[in-house]
């Protein structure tokens, strides 16, 4: 079996341990110095060392974060990438709910929701909570 036919559930991702996405909100993109940056609301589990106990009116811990994807050399959407500048396609992506998230065995990322299909060839996510 090839590895390009491997494909990893963001459940299995230890980058979002305690965190569920599909209850999670894509704010904005940029990208910067080699960098895919998603600005997000991340839903944290209970387990999650950050975890807040929600006040009554919220009901679940959201805290807004950057999803970074380092080394990032393409970043496609529905299979296009539109013909520009990656700064400047990466800008017109579309913010909403995330649906799922999946790495592909030859190492590209699939990020999906309300703004489509983004694929995105880089290193490994990094997720980082913004302070308070």
């Amino acid at each position: 079996m090839s590895g390009g036919n491997v494909v990893v559930d963001w459940r299995s991702l230890r980058e979002f341990a305690d965190v569920d996405l599909t209850r999670s909100f894509v704010l904005s993109w940029y990208f910067e110095a080699e960098t895919l940056f998603i600005d997000t609301d991340i839903l944290l589990l209970p387990d999650h060392p950050f975890y807040e106990k929600p006040r009554p009116a919220e009901k679940v811990c959201v805290r807004p974060a950057l999803v970074e994807f380092p080394f990032c050399v393409d970043v496609c959407v529905d299979g296009s990438t539109g013909g520009e500048d990656i700064n400047a396609f990466v800008s017109k992506l579309g913010h909403g709910a995330i649906t799922g998230l999946q790495r592909r065995g030859d190492g590209r990322y699939e990020i999906c929701g309300d703004f489509g299909t983004v694929t995105i060839e880089a290193e490994r996510p990094v997720m980082r909570l913004k302070g308070p």
